[in-house]
């Protein structure tokens, strides 16, 4: 297991939500490793098909398949050196509104990935978290606060080391406030919730890259957190679409005014361009 320690190169990935934006960046990425193969799990065959006409690349594999499927996660995962988990639903709204499914995927379906990896002595495994896990006010938060704790706590089990990311909201993800500010016209009227509203920003390309680094640095049990800007709502529309008209609708239910990076019982150390939370398992290796 340790051979793989600061290891990135000539390694076989499999990302699931592998077609979503943070997995094509993540893909475009790794290719420049060399890796033997990228699995790429996703539950959409038109995004499959869209991403192998945009990519075009053998070392691209394409899985068509649920996270709420343990079998087929296995059959995905056998010979894979590293999984990179972004399988989520991501819309704060979209989970209030349908909380059994954002349970189904975001908690039940990352039971689903440690079991199966478990089982196929996956060595490294990290998944992608966000800020909103911290003393979480919405169920998209609550489920990645679970997750956070199920992957970091499964270290126990031995073979296979299991880390999170924590990071902001990504610029221009699919569906994002900032993608839609870069599809309005300059004159618009653009809605928004509170002009106090205050969020962390990484850059898909920027994220990406810290991913592969942190597959390099990773024992097990860790939370890396990228150093993020903080930006108001306001100063990024006014940088966009600086003629644009506001119309201020207030907060929609699970959204808070301003995100935090840790929670009060956390350590963080700083590493200078990021933080990790390194956790000591209670009860120690089974």
């Amino acid at each position: 297991m340790e051979s793989l320690a600061g290891n990135v190169n000539n390694l076989t990935y499999l990302i699931t939500g592998g077609c979503g934006t943070l997995g094509q960046a993540l893909t475009k990425e790794l290719l420049k490793y060399e890796p033997k193969a990228i699995r790429i799990f996703d539950n959409s065959e038109y995004a499959h098909w869209s991403m192998q006409e945009h990519f075009k690349d053998k070392r691209l594999r394409y899985f068509i398949g649920d996270i709420r499927d343990k079998d087929r996660l296995k059959r995905a995962l056998h010979g894979v050196d590293v999984v990179v988990h972004a399988a989520a639903l991501k819309h704060v709204h979209l989970c209030e509104y349908n909380p059994i499914d954002a349970i189904q995927t975001n908690i039940i379906g990352s039971v689903n990935l440690v079991e199966a990896c478990l089982d196929c002595y996956i060595p490294k495994v990290i998944a992608i978290s966000t800020d909103k896990a911290v003393h979480p006010v919405n169920l998209y938060g609550a489920t990645k606060m679970a997750m956070e704790k199920l992957l970091i706590q499964s270290n126990v089990y031995g073979y296979t080391r299991f880390s999170c990311i924590r990071a902001g909201n990504f610029w221009t993800s699919k569906g994002s406030f900032i993608s839609k500010l870069y599809q309005t016209d300059e004159d618009s009227t653009i809605e928004i919730t509170d002009k106090d509203m205050m969020r962390f920003w990484i850059d898909i390309d920027s994220v990406s890259q810290f991913i592969i680094k942190c597959i390099g640095m990773m024992r097990g049990a860790e939370i890396f957190i990228p150093k993020m800007a903080e930006k108001n709502i306001m100063e990024i529309v006014s940088g966009i679409l600086p003629n644009a008209k506001c119309k201020f609708i207030g907060s929609r239910p699970g959204e808070r005014l301003q995100e935090l990076l840790f929670a009060e019982t956390e350590k963080p150390e700083d590493m200078g361009d990021y933080f990790v939370i390194g956790k000591e398992l209670e009860s120690g290796s089974l």
